[in-house]
C-alpha cells in the first residue's frame, strides 16, 4: 500500500522546486526581505522624481505603483526561503 509519505517522497523527487534551486545557491530570506524593503523606497523615489517631471499625475502614480508591486514578491520570496531553510 502506498503511503502518504511515499507520493510526498515522489512528488519531491520529481518536482522542480524554485525555491530549494535558490536556497542552493545561497540566496537566504534576508536577502530577500532587503529586497523587499529597498524596493519600497525605490516606488518612493521613483514616484517622488517622476511627479517632479512634467509627466502628468497618471504616469507617476503608475510608475510608483509598478516598483512598489515588487515588495509583495519579494517578502513571499523571503518567506519561503525561511520555510525550506526550517
Amino acid at each position: 500500500m502506498v503511503g502518504k509519505k511515499d507520493v510526498q517522497q515522489a512528488a519531491e523527487a520529481t518536482a522542480w522546486n524554485p525555491v530549494r534551486v535558490l536556497s542552493k545557491w545561497g540566496v537566504r530570506s534576508g536577502h530577500a526581505y532587503t529586497a523587499g524593503f529597498a524596493s519600497i523606497g525605490i516606488s518612493l523615489v521613483s514616484w517622488l522624481a517622476s511627479r517632479g517631471k512634467d509627466d502628468s499625475k497618471a504616469q507617476s502614480d503608475r510608475w510608483g505603483i509598478f516598483v512598489g508591486q515588487w515588495a509583495p514578491t519579494f517578502l513571499a520570496l523571503g518567506i519561503a526561503l525561511k520555510n525550506e531553510k526550517d
